[in-house]
């Protein structure tokens, strides 16, 4: 039986039907997407070697990050970089074990031209990215959570996440749109669109408006001419992309910066795909949630789970749990509209214990909360008792954070 449960039950508006709901989505190659997404698979790195060498995950977190925005020169047909980008990566990460010596630095350098090679493709990691391992070997408090006996790590911090079901069709229009622009598929029929899209949605009553980011490279433009006939083809798409919405009217509005008449400086172009660059620097924890999307009008935490330690930070375990338990129980529990989970750890606690579970339910109609409350805490007690294998899960990279 799960302890420091309270349950409520509420008469709230639901979301998906309040007045104005505003949804954001930094895609895959936004400095911000970029940070989170290189520093957890850098945790996924150093788990698996930890795991190799010792049998476990032993203390990192590699969650403090940055990318420096590099500098470029940029024309119709031509560009060049002038100043490389610089990733900067940081906090703590466990070097030595007795005589035994991680190479923590070039396994984070492998990992991140890696990420880079396979994700960024307009970047050259050795010419374009200049990478910079600033982490250093963790306190002695810290650390000697992963020596301590128990099936369980203890919680290395006291922290608090929130978690949220089911996604409005905003959330899903947004987080849609972005994976449509950087899929496969539209770089195929679009290979001069770059990587760093930004949408940004809000809905008034039934109707979408989206806003959308996305540079074109400027090696594959031929004038300002050619890029606004260029611009117009992708809107075009993005239409009949967004065309099946459920909303009675999507508006899509497509780099609204761009000003005719002023050349280069009135268009977004880009010469490796992304605002990093040259533009905008990036920083863990300032992208999106773990679900995908920046939801203005849900509740929010503010750990930044990518690179955390995936077996005792539960910045990291209790923010995507809280999403999971979430979600598993709207899919159960009949008569819900909309439910939210918080979880609230105390430090040095076993992480199956959580000091505080909080349940709001926004009911479809009328519901018995004696009900309500027996299957909520039958269903913590699932998560919280496989708890041991979801931090595998999460070490092994399987829920992405961003």
């Amino acid at each position: 039986m799960v302890k420091n449960l309270s349950l409520e039950i509420l008469k709230n508006t639901p979301v998906s039907e309040q007045a104005v709901e505003i949804v954001e989505r930094k895609g895959l190659g936004h400095p911000d997407s970029i940070c989170d997404a290189v520093m957890d698979r850098i945790s996924v790195a150093l788990s698996r070697e930890y795991i190799k060498r010792f049998g476990s995950v032993l203390h990192h977190n590699i969650d403090k990050g940055m990318i420096v925005a590099g500098r470029v020169e940029k024309g119709f047909k031509r560009g060049r970089v002038t100043k490389p980008m610089e990733l900067i990566i940081g906090d703590r990460a466990t070097f030595t074990v007795g005589k035994v010596t991680v190479p923590v630095a070039s396994i984070v350098k492998e990992t991140v031209e890696a990420w880079f090679g396979e994700n960024l493709v307009h970047v050259d990691p050795k010419k374009d990215l200049k990478i910079r391992v600033v982490l250093e070997p963790g306190s002695v408090e810290l650390a000697d959570i992963f020596s301590r006996k128990g099936r369980l790590k203890g919680a290395n911090d006291t922290s608090a996440s929130v978690g949220y079901a089911p996604f409005t069709h905003t959330e899903e229009a947004v987080l849609k749109t972005e994976r449509f622009i950087n899929s496969p598929a539209f770089k195929l029929d679009f290979p001069e669109t770059g990587t760093d899209v930004k949408v940004m949605g809000v809905r008034r009553g039934t109707e979408l408006d989206l806003t959308v980011a996305c540079p074109l490279l400027c090696t594959m433009v031929e004038n300002e001419k050619d890029y606004f006939a260029r611009k117009a083809r992708i809107l075009k798409a993005l239409k009949g992309f967004t065309s099946g919405f459920p909303f009675t009217g999507t508006a899509i509005n497509l780099n609204t910066l761009d000003l005719r008449g002023r050349g280069v400086g009135g268009i977004y172009l880009s010469l490796l795909g992304t605002s990093a660059e040259d533009a905008d620097s990036g920083q863990v924890g300032r992208g999106n949630r773990v679900n995908g999307v920046i939801s203005l009008n849900r509740p929010m935490g503010t750990e930044a789970a990518a690179g955390k330690n995936p077996v005792s930070h539960v910045g990291k375990i209790y923010t995507v749990l809280s999403h999971r338990i979430a979600a598993e129980l709207y899919e159960r529990i009949e008569g819900i509209k909309e439910v939210y989970v918080w979880l609230l750890s105390r430090i040095g606690t076993p992480i199956d214990a959580p000091r505080q579970v909080y349940v709001m339910v926004i009911p479809g109609g009328r519901v018995d909360k004696k009900k309500v409350e027996k299957s909520v805490s039958a269903i913590l007690d699932e998560f919280l008792s496989g708890i041991g294998t979801f931090t595998g899960e999460l070490s092994r990279g399987e829920y992405p954070v961003c």
